[in-house]
């Protein structure tokens, strides 16, 4: 089982970055969700208790809270505009975007998933942190007044509509597959509490 989650995680890998490099929002925000909600948690999780595993190898560096803060701040800085545009506009800047999105999560579902017993409390914890920035940045980026990013309009939407459909795509599955991440978790946690000393 774990060998088909990395190799589903690597085959979407592709995909992420081809439609992040798509003109407009909607590519941008679809190959950021592919890259730190789908394929991350995948290669996470087949890469789990192997000697590539971030969280067996540092287990006091990868924990939860510290990833889930990695993570925010991942996804918070790539969407201030001017780094946006800079990405949006540089191929290199496009490729180390991409390749933050997909380290961040990384890190973030290893810390999760290589938690032991002890420390899934703190996993469920980061995962709905994870998903409640994740909805907060999205409904700002699809509620906005304004196009946040004007010259990523795609040719079939005005701006502002790309721009709308980029925070749906955001809401939809970033936000989801971490909620249903701590869900999870926290199910686990109640079938299976952890012991007390």
């Amino acid at each position: 089982m774990k060998r088909i989650g990395l190799i589903a995680g690597l085959v979407l890998l592709p995909l992420g970055w081809l439609a992040a490099a798509q003109a407009g929002m909607v590519g941008h925000m679809a190959g950021h969700m592919i890259a730190v909600a789908v394929a991350a948690p995948l290669i996470a999780f087949g890469l789990a208790g192997s000697a590539y595993d971030p969280a067996r190898r540092w287990p006091h560096i990868v924990s939860p809270l510290a990833m889930s803060l990695v993570e925010l701040a991942t996804v918070w800085g790539w969407h201030l505009p001017a780094l946006r545009m800079l990405a949006d506009s540089n191929i290199a800047a496009m490729i180390v975007e991409q390749a933050m999105f997909l380290a961040a999560g990384w890190l973030l579902w290893a810390a999760v998933l290589g938690a032991g017993p002890d420390r899934r409390a703190a996993g469920v914890g980061a995962l709905l942190l994870t998903s409640m920035h994740m909805t907060l940045l999205g409904a700002l980026i699809g509620l906005a007044p304004r196009p946040l990013y004007p010259a990523m309009a795609h040719g079939m939407h005005d701006a502002l509509d790309d721009q709308q459909l980029g925070g749906v795509v955001m809401l939809l599955v970033g936000a989801a597959s971490y909620f249903l991440g701590g869900l999870a978790l926290l199910a686990t946690l109640l079938r299976h509490p952890e012991p007390t000393t």
